[in-house]
């Protein structure tokens, strides 16, 4: 099943490479029938998911090479699996936005369906090199889909991404080939390594920590290296910030849970000090940088830098409601800003602006996009009642017990969100309506169904997070031994 999940966007885009690049019907329907069975096989794998269970399901492994005992080793827990869920999910919402793509659709429909190739098998991958190779994959795809669909400085966004991404990877295969050759016996089997590892030096963990470390973080993106995540979602494609914020960034912390702490575990306590202080520094630098924009798309993706800081805080208070809260984060931000991306890109279709001050009173010409967009903005600065304020909320009390003053000084980042989210909303939507966009029309049906999926998800988890939280509980607790 794992296999069929992770594969099936691949024989999508080879199909799609061979079809003529004017068939551009032909091209979606390939690539929504391969997204889509992605996304049914991933929804399948629920009716024999056992809850209960911490341990790895759906395991499929063979030997790949021999020689440096590299296998084939696919597994999901309650930690991968839901990620697996948001990916299969969102890639269907971004191929949704992707049907206003015009210029050359099938490279486009070809690279968005190997991106989703990529991103799965990092949630699947139980093996390190496996692992590394799917983290790899993502980056080509993402280079091209930004550096020939984005705006006016595409090219420079492209290159920094690829250059940031690529300089985190480097450091990384260093400590995943240290690892490899600290066990004994040699082995790239991520389930072994954590059995195992508990008997090696600080020192080394420490070491090894640190290149995982620095991979992880420009993916997260953590401080200081936050700063290419602005500039490729304002240049990238809508359904591209779309899946680069719903998708890619849950790459890192999901690498951080389940590598760096679960193999290196001396080396991440060792570094938990100074995980904090980059926690609140992104919650509060990056709730800062979004009110200083202009730029609607940028607000939001500097937003992105705010809310992944509420993951490192859950899991800096090493405890299972902290765990739980950043997982459940992960989530909630995936389906919130991609839900927000959309909507931003519904009015630069119209307008070609994205500039806050262009508009005003919107809400009288524009009411379901008004109400989508509120609705979004509100569960995005954590709003009780929608998704984003139980992640949170968990996440803080997580980490309260074992760091109370930075807690409390991250808590500046929530009314910083409310505070540029708020000053949008009265910008754009209220006030006397500006008759230079008299002729806007409100959504199309298209956008609709890309948008209202994602809402009804944010009520839902909003009012009932139980059934997210029972998916990922009996994990959480194993992986913290308690």
């Amino acid at each position: 099943m794992l296999s069929l999940i992770v594969w099936s966007p691949l024989a999508g885009a080879l199909i799609v490479l061979m079809l003529p690049k004017e068939k551009v019907r032909a091209i979606q329907i390939v690539s929504f029938v391969a997204a889509g069975v992605a996304l049914a096989a991933s929804l399948a794998l629920l009716l024999r998911f056992d809850k209960s269970s911490a341990a790895m399901q759906y395991v499929e492994r063979w030997m790949w090479i021999p020689s440096l005992n590299v296998q084939y080793f696919l597994g999901v827990d309650g930690l991968s699996y839901p990620l697996v869920l948001l990916t299969t999910f969102m890639s269907v919402i971004a191929l949704v936005g992707s049907l206003g793509i015009k210029e050359r659709v099938k490279e486009y429909f070809f690279w968005l369906l190997l991106l989703e190739v990529g991103m799965l098998g990092v949630f699947v991958a139980l093996d390190l090199i496996l692992f590394y190779v799917f983290w790899e994959l993502t980056l080509v795809p993402m280079y091209f889909l930004i550096g020939v669909w984005g705006g006016p400085k595409k090219e420079f966004a492209a290159i920094k991404f690829f250059l940031y991404t690529l300089s985190g990877s480097v450091f990384m295969l260093l400590s995943i080939l240290a690892i490899y050759f600290k066990a004994a016996p040699h082995s790239f089997d991520m389930l072994e390594l954590m059995r195992v590892s508990a008997a090696w030096d600080p020192r080394f963990q420490i070491l090894a920590f640190l290149g995982l470390y620095f991979g992880m973080a420009i993916k997260i993106p953590a401080f200081p290296f936050h700063t290419w995540l602005p500039l490729a979602h304002v240049e990238a494609p809508t359904p591209i910030s779309v899946i680069l914020a719903a998708v890619l960034l849950k790459m890192g912390v999901y690498g951080l849970l389940r590598i760096a702490y679960g193999i290196t575990p001396l080396g991440f306590a060792w570094f938990l000090p100074a995980l904090v202080v980059i926690a609140v520094i992104n919650i509060v630098y990056g709730a800062l940088c979004a009110m200083a924009q202009t730029d609607m798309k940028k607000m939001v993706a500097y937003s992105s830098v705010n809310h992944m800081g509420y993951c490192l805080l859950g899991i800096a208070g090493m405890s299972a409601t902290g765990f739980s809260g950043a997982a459940f984060q992960m989530i909630n931000h995936g389906i919130i800003t991609g839900a927000l991306f959309l909507l931003v890109g519904v009015i630069y279709d119209r307008a070609h602006t994205r500039d806050v001050s262009a508009f005003g009173g919107l809400a009288l010409r524009l009411p379901v996009y008004s109400g989508l967009m509120a609705m979004t903005c509100f569960a995005s600065l954590g709003l009780p009642g929608l998704a984003g304020f139980i992640s949170e909320f968990m996440c803080f009390l997580g980490a309260f017990a074992a760091w109370p003053k930075m807690t409390a000084i991250s808590v500046l980042g929530i009314i910083a969100t409310a505070a540029f989210f708020l000053r949008m909303l009265q910008k754009v939507f209220l006030g006397a309506f500006n008759e230079k966009w008299a002729g806007m029309e409100d959504m199309t049906a298209r956008e609709l169904v890309a948008v209202v999926p994602l809402a009804i998800i944010t009520v839902w988890f909003g009012i009932y997070p139980k059934w997210p939280l029972d998916l990922m509980n009996a994990t959480i607790v194993h992986m913290l031994g308690k």
